[in-house]
């Protein structure tokens, strides 16, 4: 059985922790938290109470996952990457209710992004370093600038799509690095059975 490691100057409230999850140095996890297997929680990242993390996630240096967020499994999260759950935030505001986010499976966010509330970040989705992201990003989307906006399409393993037919109205993208299809219409994409 793996072991759950929690470094000793870390602050951690929770007991919803899955096995083989390691969280590293001054992190701070509230009591209703709830953390998957396998997880990589790194230095300086603070995560709210009503947090769902799914399992094999990686939470880079000096992330805060405030209330509201929802990350599926084997996510990316790039250091100092920002999430908001207040479009409209004041001090003291006793009616605030957070607003939800959600990151699907095996999206990847680049370090110092910004990803403003309310939004849903699509299965496999890459965001770029340096992001402002206020839009949701669809599967497989390749996103990035300020505001960030569709680039392309990127496969499963990370790869960029690169545009190699037509068929019946509907691109047909390929990954150079491991060969798989993708067909696209009106920005929407789906892997091509084999």
């Amino acid at each position: 059985m793996k072991e759950i490691y929690i470094d000793s100057t870390s602050i951690v409230k929770t007991k919803n922790i899955g096995k083989g999850t390691k969280i590293w140095q001054f992190v701070i996890i509230l009591e209703g938290a709830k953390i998957g297997e396998n997880c990589n929680i790194c230095s300086h990242c603070f995560i709210e109470n009503d947090v769902i993390i799914g399992n094999n996630v990686t939470i880079k240096n000096g992330v805060q996952i405030w209330d509201g967020i929802e990350i599926e499994d084997d996510v990316f999260i790039g250091p100092n990457v920002t999430f908001t759950n207040d479009l409209y935030p004041r001090s003291k505001n006793l009616s605030f209710v957070p607003i939800k986010t959600k990151i699907k499976k095996g999206a990847s966010i680049g370090a110092n992004s910004t990803i403003i509330g309310g939004i849903t970040i699509g299965k496999y989705a890459l965001i770029g370093a340096g992001s402002v992201v206020t839009k949701n990003v669809p599967d497989f989307g390749l996103i990035y600038g300020v505001p960030a906006i569709l680039k392309g399409f990127v496969c499963k393993c990370g790869e960029k799509l690169i545009n190699t037919e037509e068929l019946n109205n509907k691109k047909v993208l390929t990954c150079n690095k491991c060969n798989k299809k993708y067909k696209v219409e009106k920005n929407l994409i789906k892997e091509e059975e084999k």
